[in-house]
């Protein structure tokens, strides 16, 4: 009976022996084939692909100025008929937020150099 366990304790370890050493190995192949690599392609890769989507985030931002344009034109609208008083301070800050969306845009645009 005692030799039963001792066989069955020995081959577990055995067997955990065999698994961590075939992932030791893996592991090492993995760090050896990721440094043999060249870092330069993959951040060139990077830089394409980011540069690809620029000008869909540029026109989006545009897209979103002008909703936010529309609404705040709303808003003020609003504001006229029902004789607030504080519609010349709505209407800069809608305004102004518009404005601040498309300059973000341009000058992203433009310092990037896409």
């Amino acid at each position: 009976m005692k030799t039963n366990i001792l066989k069955s304790i020995s081959l577990r370890r055995t067997k955990l022996f065999k698994a961590v050493t075939a992932l030791i190995s893996l592991i090492i192949l993995t760090i050896r084939d990721a440094s043999a690599q060249d870092g330069n392609a993959g951040i060139n890769e990077a830089t394409t692909q980011v540069k690809s989507y620029f000008d869909t985030g540029t026109n989006l931002m545009y897209a979103i100025g002008a909703i936010v344009g529309l609404v705040g034109a709303i808003k003020v609208f609003k504001k006229w008929n029902d004789g607030e008083h504080d519609t010349g301070k709505v209407a800069s800050s809608w305004f102004g937020s518009c404005i601040f969306l498309v300059v973000v845009a341009t000058v992203l645009k433009s310092f990037f150099g896409v």
